[in-house]
């Protein structure tokens, strides 16, 4: 360690935490005015969950659509709980966000007429999800941004955001060079989701909440975690665990159906749209049906969608992986934990309640989704969001920065088997007060034990080195992980209405009165309590 504690050092005014496309398209932009950026990534390249993204950018179309349209149908979805300020923000800024991206060097596909291909995905009500490589739209968001030659430290963990009076001083983090110390006064949270909280998802093996935990552990407020998104087709395995392969809804939108054993549609009069409903109406109909006739996957009969192997070259290359051809056989599907509708409160630049401290993408929550997100809202959401950060981070120059190592940061963890086991059986499509009680009585107790083990910040605890950093780095997720849940968990059990893609089997109606969002804030003793949510209103 050198003399200020730290085995290494950067200076920045703006630090970026996720190579994805929130938290590049917000470092390009603080970049271009002119700050000195630097982005942390856990992991390589592409171990986002933006390269995963298959279905597209939802942007108003330039004939047949309006933002009035995009808006009605986000809002539609989303439960009641829309921001509708914030859904008209965000959509607004749709055309302008894929311009800049387009002027980056990323390439759409196009139709016959030579311009941009749209497709139909649930919830929408016409054709204006833009797609790239046929189902590989994530993919090449992230090429162009990673072509961009911003600085980027790979392998590089943040562990907690450093504040003083006047707000964010920096991070620490960890990486193969040991513990260090990025001093900066404005810093983005760009993490991704918390799949990792269950045992099947379609996130990568680093969406383990971390965004969640450092703001939480900074002193902001995170709200709506309660509602997570399952997506309703993701290809099924026996025995399959950690990331699978999501279906498109492209796939649906394409003419493919839902179907059981049995040869029956699975969403036959459970919407009017049936099987491009909303995805919370379509993981219910599907867990309904499982749970009917005591199976764990259902169908997707694609066979009659036309040049499936071109449109969806992505999704072939899954279905071939495990001996199944979608032009001649079924798809067997299941729902799997896939989008956090919640996160950490902003507004629609991105700022949170704590000066300097921003968020964007799927960790934070902006408004736009509500209880249920709109499919391919995401990426646009990243996009808008990311720019506005980006551009707000200018306000912070010349705020102070630097600190030295606090050994008292404390926050234990359970082991993430356990916490996975108990999310998974207790806190998935379908939930009841039982099994909520249950898993956070189980959570409480395993935290409770968790006494003598080294804690994530302090600097002496774990040595450095590749195979220590990878130690750190897992010592970190697994309490990011556990106190994630337990705040899921209180907000889930104060929740007492099924609404958007929270079901309650004890609770199926939505109640009036509960029509409103829940904010959760973590106390300096460790305990967590639910709070009434007030959008950030900050000037940096």
């Amino acid at each position: 360690m050198n003399a200020a504690g730290f085995d290494w050092t950067e200076d920045a005014d703006f630090v970026v935490i996720g190579g994805g496309v929130a938290g590049l398209t917000a470092a390009r932009t603080a970049s271009q005015r002119g700050l000195r950026v630097l982005v942390l990534s856990k992991g390589g390249p592409t171990d986002t969950s933006t390269q995963y993204a298959q279905g597209g950018i939802a942007v108003v179309a330039p004939h047949g659509d309006s933002v009035e349209s995009h808006v009605r149908d986000t809002v539609d979805a989303g439960g009641g709980l829309c921001d509708v300020a914030a859904v008209e923000s965000i959509v607004t800024g749709g055309q302008d966000a894929v311009a800049a991206l387009t002027d980056l060097g990323a390439v759409f596909d196009l139709g016959r007429d030579g311009q941009i291909s749209r497709t139909r995905e649930g919830g929408h009500s016409t054709r204006r999800i833009i797609h790239a490589g046929g189902d590989a739209t994530g993919a090449e968001v992230q090429r162009a941004l990673n072509d961009a030659g911003l600085p980027v430290l790979f392998r590089t963990a943040a562990l907690r955001i450093v504040t003083g009076e006047r707000g964010v001083r920096g991070v620490i983090a960890v990486s193969e060079r040991g513990i260090g110390a990025v001093h900066a006064p404005a810093v983005l949270l760009a993490t991704g989701g918390l799949g990792q909280l269950y045992a099947l998802s379609t996130n990568p093996p680093g969406a383990t909440a971390d965004g969640i935990a450092l703001a939480l552990w900074a002193g902001a407020e995170v709200a709506d975690l309660e509602f997570v998104q399952f997506h309703p087709t993701v290809l099924h395995t026996p025995g399959g665990l950690g990331r699978r392969p999501l279906i498109s809804e492209a796939v649906r939108g394409e003419g493919a159906v839902l179907v059981d054993s049995l040869g029956e549609s699975v969403t036959a009069g459970v919407h009017p749209l049936g099987d491009l409903a909303p995805r919370d109406v379509v993981s219910r109909a599907i867990a309904d049906r499982m749970h009917l006739l005591g199976e764990d996957h259902v169908y997707l009969d694609a066979r009659t969608v036309d040049n499936f192997t071109t449109r969806f070259p992505t999704i072939t290359a899954s279905c071939l992986a495990g001996g199944i051809d979608p032009r001649t056989d079924l798809i067997p599907v299941a729902p799997a934990a896939h989008y956090q509708c919640g996160g950490v409160v902003t507004d629609t630049c991105g700022r949170t309640s704590v000066p300097g401290l921003y968020a964007a993408g799927e960790v934070a929550r902006t408004g736009l989704h509500g209880a249920n997100r709109l499919a391919s809202n995401s990426l646009l959401e990243g996009l808008v969001v990311g720019e506005r950060a980006g551009a707000a981070a200018v306000t912070r120059l010349g705020e102070p920065t630097g600190f030295t190592p606090d050994a008292e940061f404390v926050s234990p963890s359970a082991p993430r088997e356990l916490v996975q086991q108990l999310m998974t059986t207790h806190a998935s499509v379908v939930r009841d007060a039982a099994g909520l009680t249950a898993a956070t009585h189980a959570l409480e107790l395993a935290v409770h034990n968790a006494n003598g083990a080294p804690q994530i910040s302090d600097p002496t605890a774990i040595a450095d080195g590749p195979e220590l950093s990878a130690e750190r780095i897992a010592a970190f997720e697994d309490a990011a992980l556990t106190v994630t849940a337990r705040a899921f968990l209180l907000a889930a059990t104060a929740r007492q209405e099924s609404r958007g893609c929270h079901t309650r089997s004890d609770h199926p109606a939505p109640v009036e009165a509960a029509r409103h969002s829940t904010a959760v804030r973590l106390a300096p003793d460790g305990t967590l309590h639910l709070t009434p949510l007030t959008v950030p209103v900050t000037t940096g």
